[in-house]
């Protein structure tokens, strides 16, 4: 009887370790996942792209800390950021099947953001590389 209740005691006292390790792994503990950049204040933006053609418009954001980041490269025809907004570079993870990937937005504190190109060739780096 005693051996029963022992085993029973070291199958419940592994299953609970188990279970309580692998809640953890998932993110590490000591992990932080930043999802969100300061990129400096908006000054100024060009936008290039075509008039006639169905193709995409892009926008060159240049910002206070454009010595560091240089101008980023966005997708569209205007830019409504104001002079002096605080920019953020936003990574969102999409998952639109069974794996997924991030996307990158530029985006100030209020409703307005922009689709952030992959290639940032002000810099030759990926955007990824600027988290």
């Amino acid at each position: 009887m005693k051996r029963i209740l022992y085993i029973t005691l070291m199958a419940a006292m592994m299953v609970s370790c188990r279970l309580s390790n692998t809640s953890s792994t998932f993110l590490g503990e000591n992990e932080l996942l930043v999802t969100r950049k300061y990129m400096g204040n908006f000054l100024e933006y060009r936008q290039t792209g075509f008039e006639e053609f169905a193709g995409p418009s892009i926008i060159w954001i240049k910002t206070s800390m454009d010595s560091t980041y240089g101008k980023i490269a966005a997708y569209g025809k205007k830019c409504n950021f104001n002079a002096g907004d605080r920019l953020y570079l936003r990574r969102i993870y999409v998952t639109p099947g069974i794996m997924g990937y991030w996307t990158y937005q530029i985006e100030n504190d209020s409703s307005v953001f922009y689709e952030v190109m992959r290639y940032q060739s002000d810099k030759d780096i990926m955007t990824e590389e600027l988290f």
